[in-house]
């Protein structure tokens, strides 16, 4: 028997091959047809995504007027600390963010300002905040040539980015949302009204209602494949938890985007997120993006279902809790053939104060333990095969390779008849980050095996 120091040291031998997860001379992610509950680059070989996204890595967001920028360049290298390799890329589309609707201590209340947006503030006259009003003919060079700088930032980390092109939460749950919105008419010089049931609220933007409005957002999604199309390592997002109503719309600016980038040199994977609120996962599996971000219901937080391979799952905390997650989490949607992600408070300057490490640091560390194994592992042939491990998970190639996780640790039974031969044994504690090397087993029969962790939750690795 050996035992190991740490998993780091794995995760770290992976960080120092060139180029990180992203070859030179790689292509843009597509839905593997081999295995379609992943991404595949070209190279044959299952890409699996995990990582942390905050709200403020692309649009600055604080209570200063203008708000402080944020250091991305260091978030970039924190993320890469913990094995990540992919993250949501934030945008805003109001000019604040009213954080009462978020905080439960209302100590912590705060509006943010938000900077820069993707139009020009020209004039003439002023808009709702006594800033120059939105002129939504002209694009912001700033944000364009932010969005391009981060997404090349990001690849040379060896990160892919999910370029979120539309944010519809804020216009729901936010009481001054719609008064901070560039299509309130008295926010933009070009007669837009968004408003188009007087409800005071202009959900209607993210419809398709209003034609000169839909043109205006086609131009803006037309702009951002310009600016990144060239870029191996983009995914898009239509738009943060928009409201149940923008379901035609999402699916035409998916439609659009896919039909778009068939004259341009690269095509990139479309997303849609679980709608805000009383939206269905249905509703995203039914619909034309290559992947998705589904809500709680079937079980997504505690006992995810089985990936089958309808879409990319990208399963992502924002959409479950909100802020929140286990370790547990991390694992079980890894087993089940997901791709998970965390919505992480990071540095506390948007949401929360602080936040408690034994929480946070758990799920961040695991996230990059399961993408170190993924990349051990020959993940393209595998799928959730739950009835082969008594606790319920397993990722497996049947015969050669298995992955066995153990929410409570002890023991586990795990069916090998399908294995001519041995397999190699190996323990993994993702709490304390021990491995130990447990020799070899038979194969061709069911075996029960117990965890040298007691009753810490483990990872079992047979191969």
């Amino acid at each position: 028997m050996k035992t190991t120091r740490t998993m780091l040291l794995i995760c770290l031998a992976i960080l120092l091959l060139p180029s990180g997860c992203i070859k030179k001379n790689s292509k843009p992610l597509r839905v593997s047809s081999e295995n379609p509950r992943y991404f595949t680059d070209g190279s044959g070989k299952a890409i699996y995504l995990t990582g942390s996204h905050t709200w403020s890595n692309l649009v600055d967001m604080s209570p200063d007027d203008p708000p402080k920028p944020f250091d991305f360049d260091e978030y970039l290298q924190w993320m890469k600390g913990y094995n990540h390799n992919f993250f949501r890329l934030w945008t805003w589309e109001l000019v604040t963010w009213d954080t009462w609707a978020n905080e439960r201590d209302s100590s912590n209340y705060k509006i943010h300002h938000v900077n820069p947006l993707p139009y020009m503030r020209t004039g003439p006259g002023k808009a709702l905040d006594g800033k120059p009003k939105f002129d939504l003919r002209q694009f912001n060079p700033e944000y364009f040539q932010r969005l391009r700088t981060r997404t090349e930032a990001a690849r040379e980390h060896g990160l892919y980015v999910s370029v979120m092109l539309f944010e519809g939460w804020g216009l729901q749950r936010l009481a001054d949302g719609w008064e901070n919105h560039p299509f309130h008419p008295d926010n933009n010089i070009n007669g837009i009204d968004g408003d188009l049931n007087g409800d005071g609220m202009g959900l209607e933007v993210h419809t398709l209602a209003d034609t000169a409005i839909t043109a205006i957002q086609t131009n803006y999604v037309r702009k951002v494949i310009e600016t990144v199309n060239d870029l191996d390592n983009v995914l898009y997002e239509i738009s943060n938890e928009n409201h149940p109503p923008s379901t035609r719309w999402q699916y035409h600016m998916i439609d659009y985007i896919h039909e778009y980038e068939k004259g341009k040199p690269y095509q990139h994977p479309v997303g849609m997120t679980f709608q805000y609120m009383g939206g269905s996962n249905q509703t995203l599996f039914e619909s034309p993006a290559d992947w998705i971000s589904p809500n709680p219901e079937g079980g997504y937080r505690d006992n995810p279902p089985d990936a089958a391979g309808q879409k990319v799952i990208i399963t992502d905390t924002d959409h479950l809790w909100g802020i929140g997650g286990n370790q547990q989490w991390v694992w079980k949607s890894f087993l089940r053939g997901m791709n998970p992600i965390f919505m992480d408070p990071y540095d506390c300057s948007v949401l929360q104060r602080s936040y408690d490490p034994e929480w946070v640091e758990p799920v961040r560390k695991s996230m990059g333990y399961t993408l170190a194994y993924a990349k051990r592992m020959d993940l393209i042939k595998m799928a959730p095969e739950n009835d082969l491990a008594s606790s319920g998970y397993c990722l497996a190639q049947k015969g050669k390779e298995y992955l066995v996780y153990l929410p409570e640790g002890n023991e586990v039974t795990v069916d090998l008849t399908d294995a001519s031969h041995e397999l190699s044994v190996e323990w993994f504690n993702p709490n304390t980050q021990e491995t130990i090397q447990s020799g070899e087993i038979e194969g061709s029969k069911v075996q029960t095996m117990k965890s040298p962790f007691g009753s810490d939750d483990a990872v079992l690795y047979l191969k």
